[in-house]
C-alpha cells in the first residue's frame, strides 16, 4: 500500500470539495478521464479538468498512458495519505486541515447511511460480515500509535491477498480520538 504523508502545501491543494471528492473517485473507482469524472461527480469537464490539474501539482494524481489527444486519463498516485498540522501555526493549513478531517467524517457518515438503507438487498452472508463496532482502550499516545500501526499492517496484509470468487471492494475507515475530548489534558 503506498502512503504519501501532505505537506501543507498539497494540503490546502486537496482541501477543496471538488479535489477531494475526485481524488476520492479515482482511488474507489479507478483511472478515468475528466468527462467520466465530471459525469460522476455532477459537474462540468472544464472545473473537473482544472482541478486534476492542481492535484497534480503536487503529485495526489498522475495522467496515465490511456486515452489519447485531449481524454487524458488520470489515476491516483498513491492509495492514502496522512498529514500533521501539529506545530504548524499557519492558520491556512489549520483551517485546511479541520477543514479535511470534517469532510472525510462527513463522507463516512453518508456512505453507511447509504449502505443502511440498502443493506436488507444484499445477501445475509454480507449483510452478517458487515462490521459495526467501537473499543474502548486506554493507551498513552505511544501506545495509539502503535495500535494503529499495526491496524494499518493487518489492512496492507489483506490488500495482498488474491481476491477471492465474490469478492467485492469493501471500505475500512480507522478512527481513533479521545472518548470524552472536552478533558484535555
Amino acid at each position: 500500500m503506498e502512503h504519501i504523508q501532505l505537506d501543507s502545501h498539497a494540503l490546502r491543494i486537496l482541501a477543496h470539495p471538488l479535489r477531494a471528492r475526485l481524488l476520492s473517485a479515482l482511488r474507489l473507482h479507478g483511472p478515468a478521464n475528466a468527462t467520466a469524472l465530471a459525469e460522476r461527480l455532477h459537474t462540468n469537464t472544464g472545473a473537473t479538468s482544472y482541478h486534476l490539474r492542481k492535484l497534480a501539482e503536487v503529485s495526489l494524481v498522475v495522467e496515465t498512458e490511456q486515452g489519447t489527444g485531449k481524454q487524458r486519463f488520470w489515476a491516483a498516485a498513491q492509495d492514502s495519505h496522512g498529514w500533521s498540522d501539529t506545530g504548524s501555526g499557519d492558520p491556512d493549513v489549520l483551517a485546511a486541515a479541520s477543514w479535511l478531517r470534517q469532510h472525510y467524517f462527513q463522507q463516512f457518515a453518508e456512505r453507511l447511511m447509504r449502505w443502511e438503507q440498502i443493506r436488507q438487498n444484499w445477501p445475509a452472508s454480507w449483510q452478517d460480515a458487515f462490521a459495526n463496532s467501537d473499543v474502548i482502550v486506554d493507551l498513552n499516545t505511544t501506545q495509539l500509535g502503535e495500535l494503529m500501526n499495526e491496524l494499518y499492517a493487518v489492512l496492507t496484509r489483506y490488500r495482498e491477498v488474491e481476491p477471492g470468487e465474490g469478492s467485492r471492494q469493501v471500505l475500512v475507515n480507522l478512527f481513533a480520538m479521545p472518548s470524552e475530548p472536552e478533558d484535555v489534558p
